[in-house]
């Protein structure tokens, strides 16, 4: 992609405006993380009420029109604001629903009390995805609030539990969401110092399985040994569920190589905090097992607490299961497939039934084209001319392929303000303040490069 003679000029001009606007960036991300905005329905969905009006009043703050809009679920929010005659729009993607904190007692500190240790800010969000949401108003208020393109800003308010209602969303709304190209805030980058382009998503799956063996519970010392119970029986079906080498024994399953990037074990241990002795499971290279094949994870059981339990044989073992699909697989193909192996596995007779929670669709992108390009060249100069790197994430975000489905034509650019240490989703989660700022700068320059490669002019589904 050519540039003006000038390029290098405006790249410093933007890097010392997003340098002079971070600590107010960093102050608005700070105040949106400290309202503890769980999703999940055994939360105070109060405070995600609280999220999607603060996120409004940010983009109020940079000139957009905004509305927040509830279609059966979480709030998000829609704001825009038109381009000069002839430019492209952009639909800048992020999230304000994060996920719930775990046990406090596994945190270093406040759960959403904002605490910057050595380079990194700590706290529930603070990078899935406040961060995201804070780099597009980053990028916008370095524009001085009149970006060179048409923008939509979408926040979403149930990412981190599956958008059930992003469907009825793109149906009553999807006209507001129409655009020329969408960057995608929720990945992560290879490294500190190296910036990624993520072209493959995996998909998923979340099940819940019950396993039934008796009525009602028994004495184990009277019936143990002859009678099954539903605990013990439930484990010995999970066990079906990988191979003796760690990888998920559910034929017909897609899989593929991903791309052949240097990632070594010691990164793996390193990136995953994986502890000597314990060893990485499935076959095949790392970066496949983690990005283009199925994985199964259990993540959730009831049972009784070691501490409450009685001395009895428990009549009903139940588990939820979050199962990743290769990029191109169909979700409801592999649930299926799923669905089959456990009942066809049910232990000593025992009485299995599955219910499919939620799925969602991968993505692969064709990361051709001026668009790709101009985010090529915004990350390479706000990373100090470190190219871009393709990757695949093992994660799954369902707005992107339902997204990729209504507008087939728009660009699909997924980046991300994370990296191997944000521990997202974990205890200690963190945002690297460094990379931030490089992210907010090298959106900045995105929306500058995007205004060069124009408006198509048709939009037609």
């Amino acid at each position: 992609m050519e540039h003006r003679a000038d390029d290098a000029d405006r790249t410093s001009d933007l890097a010392a405006r997003v340098s002079d606007l971070m600590p107010g960036v960093r102050s608005d991300l700070e105040a949106l993380t400290r309202i503890p905005s769980v999703s999940l329905d055994s939360f105070d969905q109060r405070h995600v009420d609280d999220s999607a009006q603060a996120t409004a009043d940010l983009l109020r703050g940079e000139g957009l029109d905004v509305r927040i809009v509830r279609e059966g679920g979480r709030p998000a929010v829609i704001g825009h604001r038109d381009g000069p005659p002839g430019s492209p729009t952009v639909l800048l993607y992020a999230h304000h629903d994060v996920q719930p904190p775990g046990a406090e007692q596994d945190w270093d500190t406040p759960v959403f009390e904002p605490t910057e240790v050595g380079e990194r800010l700590y706290a529930r969000g603070v990078a899935d995805d406040k961060a995201g949401v804070m780099a597009h108003v980053a990028a916008l208020r370095a524009h001085g609030g009149r970006p060179p393109v048409g923008v939509t800003v979408f926040v979403e308010g149930e990412e981190e539990v599956g958008s059930d209602s992003l469907p009825t969303i793109l149906q009553e709304h999807g006209e507001s969401l129409r655009c020329d190209a969408i960057v995608l805030a929720d990945s992560h980058n290879w490294k500190i110092g190296v910036p990624a382009l993520t072209t493959t998503l995996r998909g998923m799956v979340r099940v819940v399985v019950e396993v039934r063996a008796l009525e009602h519970g028994l004495h184990s010392g009277l019936y143990g040994g002859v009678v099954p119970d539903g605990l013990t029986a439930l484990c010995r079906l999970l066990a079906t569920l990988h191979d003796e080498a760690g990888d998920v024994a559910i034929p017909g399953l897609r899989t593929s190589e991903a791309a052949d990037l240097d990632f070594t074990e010691e990164d793996l241990r390193a990136d995953a905090g994986l502890p000597e002795g314990v060893q990485p499971i499935g076959t095949g290279s790392l970066l496949s097992r983690m990005w283009t094949r199925p994985s199964m994870t259990v993540i959730g059981i009831d049972a009784p607490s070691v501490d409450t339990a009685a001395n009895l044989l428990t009549p009903v073992g139940r588990a939820k299961l979050s199962m990743r699909l290769h990029p191109e697989e169909d979700p409801a193909t592999a649930a299926e497939a799923l669905r089959t192996h456990l009942l066809e596995h049910a232990p000593w007779g025992c009485r299995v039934d599955v219910e499919v929670v939620d799925d969602g669709s991968g993505f692969s992108a064709d990361a051709q084209g001026p668009v790709y390009d101009a985010a090529r060249s915004a990350f390479r100069d706000a990373w100090d001319g470190v190219d871009a790197v393709d990757i695949g994430v093992g994660g799954s975000i369902p707005f992107v392929a339902a997204f990729a489905e209504r507008f087939p034509d728009a660009a699909i650019l997924v980046t991300g303000v994370e990296d191997p240490d944000t521990r997202a989703h974990a205890a200690n989660e963190s945002l690297h303040l460094g990379e931030f700022e490089r992210v907010c700068l090298a959106e900045a320059l995105l929306l500058e490069r995007l205004a060069a490669t124009g408006h198509d002019g048709d939009h037609d589904e």
